[in-house]
């Protein structure tokens, strides 16, 4: 937790109110992104995100398994957060479990449309090798390496851009299979597939602090919060996910309200990490 005196309190949210934060911030201004991808090699895809002093990776392994019964003509996502303690010491112990818990399950919220899968950003159908048999099961591993505020944005983003770095083998069916048996297939060494990651989305979380809301929150000006919204939105503008914390109640026209910012400022932000995605994947070439 931050500990503020009533001084350094009271310039945050004079700041806020003027709209010049701290760090000379707007209200509705992130701090520079930097991202590098292939930064784990043993990784099907990797990236590593910088948004001022938070500092976050993710890899996605990919493996074969078999569609749930459930659903047949999908293939799976497990999202998994890692708070280390090195990042901050809260995170020791049994805070830092807590708070990756908090974060995978809002990234499955945002990214994977919860438990129903509604509106999912990730095309979960396009994993599917043979329907009902061999799908793609896809492991996303996120490391906090450090941390100063607005920590599911960032990790939305590194997700979206080591998805964006994934290559999994061409699986070629050799013949159907009757019954249960699992058809054969031929796993190739030379071609690899990239995912279709135009319809991923990015969160944008905005923090409202006294009458306003800002977005990319550093730690102080979390700590200084009422409430915080955070909307997953696509390149076409779609909502993905709305996932809320703090105890504050909002009323639902501030909410709306929220979203249509959400939905300007993921326009500039997607702009933006996909033209640094295709930098990094230039300079890792």
């Amino acid at each position: 937790m931050v500990g503020l005196s009533d001084g350094e309190k009271r310039f945050i949210h004079g700041g806020i109110d003027q709209n010049i934060r701290s760090d000379g911030r707007k209200r509705d201004a992130y701090r520079p992104i930097f991202v590098e991808t292939g930064v784990i090699p043993q990784a099907n895809g990797s990236a590593r995100i910088r948004m001022g002093a938070t500092e976050v990776i993710a890899s996605v392994k990919a493996e074969l398994g078999k569609p749930s019964a459930l659903q047949p003509d999908k293939g799976k996502v497990a999202i998994f957060v890692d708070c280390s303690p090195v990042a901050e010491p809260m995170f020791e112990g049994r805070g830092g479990e807590e708070l990756s818990t908090e974060l995978s399950t809002a990234l499955e919220c945002c990214l994977l449309g919860g438990k129903s899968g509604a509106g999912a950003g990730i095309d979960l159908s396009s994993l599917v090798v043979v329907q009902g048999k061999i799908c793609w099961d896809l492991y996303i591993d996120s490391l906090v390496i450090s941390s100063d505020g607005n920590l599911l944005d960032a990790l939305g983003a590194a997700i979206k851009a080591a998805l964006s770095n994934v290559g999994v083998p061409r699986v070629n069916v050799a013949g159907g299979a009757a019954g249960d048996e699992q058809p054969e297939i031929d796993i190739s060494d030379e071609e690899f597939l990239q995912f279709d990651t135009s319809a991923v989305p990015l969160i944008v979380t905005l923090t409202k602090v006294g009458k306003n809301y800002i977005v990319d929150a550093t730690t102080e000006e979390e700590s200084q919060m009422n409430s915080a919204v955070s909307v997953s939105v696509n390149r076409k503008g779609h909502i993905c996910g709305l996932t809320k914390r703090g105890g504050a109640g909002l009323d639902p026209s501030i909410v709306l309200d929220m979203i249509s910012v959400a939905k300007h400022i993921s326009e500039q932000l997607i702009n933006k990490l996909d033209s640094e995605i295709s930098a990094a994947e230039a300079d890792e070439d």
